[in-house]
């Protein structure tokens, strides 16, 4: 595993575990925290004061803004219909498909192993209950849970 050389680390970045992350391509923010076994992808975007817990993968797409919190084992994809090959039968590359962004928006919580679909964007300071599955967008200020994630609670005081 690594740290490449086009990494954009903000200042006091903390990876606890340098050793142990795979990331690539990606710019993270001052003052975030990065566990073990994390892989962030190019062309990803983290914030600042962010934590990003242990087994997590933030693909290629992601932009995750200030103070979010990302628990352990969250998964983010970036194809809603991903395929090893094209209609020919060779292996796919980069030119047979396009990202799909995904965005979570400042303050959000995202519990341990959550799974978000392509294209869905986490409100401001909405929680994701651990174990989701994100199949649309969470609106600001809710709490969601289950699969498919479904609001549990709204508030405004966060």
């Amino acid at each position: 595993m690594s740290i490449t050389s086009n990494v954009k680390l903000g200042s006091e970045v903390k990876i606890f575990h340098p050793d142990l992350v795979n990331l690539y391509g990606c710019t993270i923010g001052d003052e975030t925290k990065i566990g073990a076994f994390v892989e962030i992808q190019k062309n990803a975007f983290i914030g600042k004061r962010c934590k990003i817990s242990s087994h997590t993968f933030i693909c290629e797409g992601v932009k995750i803004e200030d103070e979010v919190f990302i628990g352990h084992g969250v998964m983010f994809t970036n194809d809603l219909y991903p395929r090893a090959t094209a209609a020919d039968g060779c292996l796919q590359t980069e030119e047979d498909w396009h990202v799909i962004e995904t965005r979570v928006k400042k303050r959000a919580s995202i519990g341990s192993n959550v799974t978000i679909l392509a294209g869905i964007t986490i409100g401001e300071k909405a929680i994701v209950g651990a174990g989701a599955v994100v199949t649309k967008d969470v609106p600001d200020n809710v709490t969601v849970v289950g699969n498919p994630a479904r609001i549990i609670h709204t508030t405004d005081e966060r």
